[in-house]
């Protein structure tokens, strides 16, 4: 099979599934998350070790096994409705969001944004994080996401194509960083997912308990145009409704040594990531390597 022909039937299948999820009623579609959860983890067990490799390492002897085995199920039917409600982006547009959503701790963040200063918002892969920037733009919020390309492009179109359903606008990662430092002077808000393993680029940062290589560039970007860092965490309280957590604003005064300083905003914002993913452990996505940089051997 070539890999355009591959890409060709992989853009077939998400198109289909998109189309299914759009036709269904939005809590059938989010059900249908958790039986997709429940296939990948129990049944195809698609990187179930790491999981709990991850989670067993990160509280060691905080739950037992059973626990550590449903939280992992948690993370994954998590993981799976999140991304439904990305595919129903077409439908989810019609409807007011804030009537699912709620804000806590956006006083100060309003503050910049009545000024219309630039901020960078930092979150992780913790909840519905494609809906929270949904959400963002609906409400009117500037916003900017820092995003991956993927090996498939049919896939990398469609995925971009959905976020600017709401009005969010994107900067691909890797093309350029003048892109995210216009927008930043520009007074626009900067999404940044920063809670993946970061390789030989990366700083060295303490989460959860263990030295963990890091992305560099929110902490880079925010002292290149001193803007605050800003934490969001989309937690779900319910199979449809969210609560959206803003802290910040995280300011720190330049010491005149660069690599110091993204050392020390970038430990700043990682700790409130942490406390989130303590708080609500099945909310994380448990199935990347994180430590793959600082302890590789956990994975072998």
């Amino acid at each position: 099979m070539t890999k355009h022909f591959q890409h060709k039937i992989e853009y077939i299948f998400l198109k289909l599934l998109i189309f299914i999820l759009n036709h269904l009623p939005l809590k059938i579609a989010l059900r249908f998350g958790d039986v997709i959860g429940i296939l990948a983890f129990s049944v195809l067990r698609i990187r179930r070790r790491v999981t709990l490799t991850n989670l067993r390492n990160s509280f060691g002897g905080e739950y037992t096994d059973k626990q550590y085995r449903k939280i992992g199920l948690r993370s994954y039917i998590n993981f799976a409705r999140s991304m439904i409600e990305y595919g129903m982006f077409p439908r989810l547009v019609e409807k007011d969001l804030s009537l699912k959503i709620k804000i806590v701790g956006q006083h100060s963040y309003r503050e910049y944004l009545n000024k219309g200063a630039g901020v960078v918002l930092v979150s992780g892969h913790f909840g519905s994080w494609e809906l929270m920037g949904a959400y963002l733009a609906q409400i009117g919020w500037p916003i900017d996401f820092l995003v991956g390309i993927q090996h498939n492009p049919l896939i990398n179109n469609l995925m971009n194509k959905h976020r600017g359903i709401f009005g969010v606008g994107l900067i691909e990662v890797g093309l350029t960083a003048r892109g995210v430092i216009t927008a930043l002077r520009k007074g626009r808000a900067i999404a940044m997912l920063s809670d993946q393993d970061a390789g030989a680029d990366g700083v060295i940062v303490d989460f959860l308990g263990r030295a963990a290589s890091t992305p560099k560039g929110p902490a880079a970007f925010a002292l290149k145009t001193d803007c605050p860092i800003f934490v969001i965490s989309f937690v779900r309280n319910e199979l449809d409704k969210h609560t959206l957590f803003i802290e910040g604003p995280i300011i720190m005064k330049k010491t005149g040594d660069r690599e110091e300083d993204i050392k020390r905003l970038t430990q700043a914002y990682t700790d409130i990531i942490e406390k989130y993913v303590r708080l609500h452990p099945d909310h994380w996505f448990w199935a990347h390597r994180r430590w793959k940089t600082t302890y590789p051997e956990i994975y072998h």
